[in-house]
């Protein structure tokens, strides 16, 4: 048929494609090749591709992908990003030119990810417009401003005694099941309607844990604002490596939007020991308990990349709560101390305490937070000035007491006092408080007055004083949450109220003798 007899608009285009496929001109695009030539658990050896750079992606022809790790002169140790099953001797390995990225956005928001970017909730692919490469260099330190604002845990024993600043890096450490998870979970919690945005980064968990930590996250309505990636401990080595630095990137999307973002990664040993295997298995050479030597850059690199933005930049703030597991208390074992000096200060949770009921089993005096009470609401630090004081000369004192030496009336009065100190820092898990509730039950315990309340009764004079406090003028809790200092009129009006809830908890004064006839 020709030109003439097509209709107007088809002929043209039937014209545009007579043109086009006149004008192309084939164009050979080289590929590089490389041939598979050991498999390890986890790690290939592959020959060929010469051009290949450091921590380039490579791909293999049952759609695996894998990070080229040692150059060497005649052959390229590859992480592989998947199960080692799916590749065998011979295969061929392609270079794709770029390294390895995620997908980041708000379509993140409420989805569980593994650390490709790909989906685990059983829910549409994920799609966004932006990837971020999984390494990226810290904010230079003039792009950087100071820790100032608080990040409220909900949990009274940090927002008191050991205060966390948006922007901070504040490690948990202690034995397995001491409850690390669970205030890295109730941190989470406590961000609803804060407009803090959440990253929890599981590596090397049980599949049973990360399931059961996000049925507690959907059932408090927080997978709003959380994104979970999860690398479990019968996933690859190499996927437990990235994760860690894949969630990063995810946080730093949000923080250079402006916004605030605390990630938790849970937990930091797994990742030291899948990168030992890792290492192990590419032959580098091994240092201390077998870890590489360059263990303390691979947890460095990755903590400096929290901060808080200067204003010029957004002020978006991305604070880290890494998580790391101890064995027999040891603190000074060797990535425990590692951590230690990489973060601005440790939360420690003591078997012993957990074992005594004491929770969170945090010890006040292994803990510390090097941001300090800068990075506190001002009512906390006037109603906590002497708390930790009193708390560390009653746990003193006690241990003095069980050897049953007589003590005077001051030195009871300090054990009574520290006693319904360690009742007050006891919280349940799952039930953050806010910043009001404890400043109205911190301020009565400072001014001693529960002293006269028996610890059995400790628990119910607790939950009543924080039911009344919602009677309270809006106009006064506004101010007890505020940047301001409490006005001394406000100081008063907080313990009238609580002398009054207290009071039926406390015995009736003794009566005075009756004087003889």
């Amino acid at each position: 048929m020709s030109l003439s007899k097509l209709p107007e608009a088809l002929s043209d285009v039937f014209a545009e494609l007579v043109r086009a496929s006149e004008a192309f001109v084939p164009a050979l695009v080289p590929r590089e090749l490389g041939t598979v030539i050991s498999v390890s658990a986890g790690v290939v050896r592959v020959a060929g591709l010469p051009g290949a750079g450091f921590e380039e992606l490579l791909t293999f022809p049952s759609g695996l992908f894998g990070i080229a790790y040692n150059l060497d002169a005649d052959e390229i140790g590859v992480i592989l990003l998947g199960e080692d099953s799916r590749v065998s001797v011979g295969d061929e390995v392609e270079r794709t030119g770029r390294v390895m990225d995620v997908p980041v956005g708000d379509a993140l928001l409420g989805r569980v990810i593994n650390p490709l970017g790909e989906p685990l909730d059983e829910r549409p692919p994920i799609r966004t417009a932006t990837r971020l490469p999984i390494e990226r260099p810290a904010a230079a330190i003039m792009d950087r401003a100071a820790v100032a604002t608080p990040l409220q845990t909900g949990l009274k024993v940090l927002d008191a005694l050991i205060p966390i600043g948006r922007g901070q890096r504040e490690l948990i450490l202690g034995d397995r099941q001491t409850g690390k998870t669970a205030i890295a979970l109730d941190a989470i919690l406590n961000q609803q309607g804060k407009n803090v945005l959440c990253v929890y980064c599981a590596i090397g968990q049980r599949a049973s844990a990360v399931a059961k930590l996000i049925a507690n996250l959907k059932q408090h309505q927080a997978m709003a604002y959380t994104v979970v990636l999860v690398a479990e401990g019968n996933d690859a080595p190499g996927l437990e490596y990235i994760a860690p630095y894949a969630a990063t990137s995810v946080a730093e999307h949000f923080m250079e939007q402006g916004r605030d973002v605390l990630i938790i990664y849970d937990d930091l040993t797994h990742h030291a020991r899948a990168y030992r295997e890792l290492s192990l298995l590419l032959r580098r050479p091994p240092g201390r308990e077998a870890f590489p030597g360059d263990i303390f850059y691979i947890h460095s690199r990755l903590l400096e990349r929290a901060t808080h933005l200067s204003p010029a930049l957004g002020g978006g703030s991305l604070t880290a709560l890494p998580v790391i597991e101890t064995e027999a208390q040891n603190i000074s074992a060797y990535i425990p101390t590692n951590l230690i000096s990489i973060t601005d200060g440790q939360i420690y949770l003591s078997p012993k305490l957990f074992e005594a009921g004491i929770l969170p089993a945090v010890d006040v005096g292994k803990s510390v937070s090097r941001v300090g009470g800068v990075a506190q609401l001002p009512a906390y630090r006037a109603a906590t000035g002497s708390l930790k004081l009193d708390y560390a000369q009653f746990e003193e004192l006690e241990n003095y007491a069980r050897f049953g030496t007589r003590l005077d009336a001051h030195t009871q009065t300090v054990i009574e006092h520290g006693q319904r100190i360690r009742q007050w820092l006891k919280q349940s898990e799952l039930h953050p408080l806010a910043v009001t509730e404890q400043l109205v039950v911190l301020l009565a315990l400072t001014s001693g007055y529960f002293d006269q309340v028996p610890l059995a009764k400790m628990p119910e004079a607790q939950a009543q004083l924080i039911k009344s406090s919602q009677a309270l003028p809006p106009d006064l809790l506004k101010r007890l949450a505020s940047e301001k200092p409490l006005l001394p009129a406000d100081h008063d009006a907080l313990l009238a109220h609580a002398k009054t809830v207290l009071a039926p908890f406390q015995p009736p004064a003794p009566a005075a003798p009756t004087p003889d006839k």
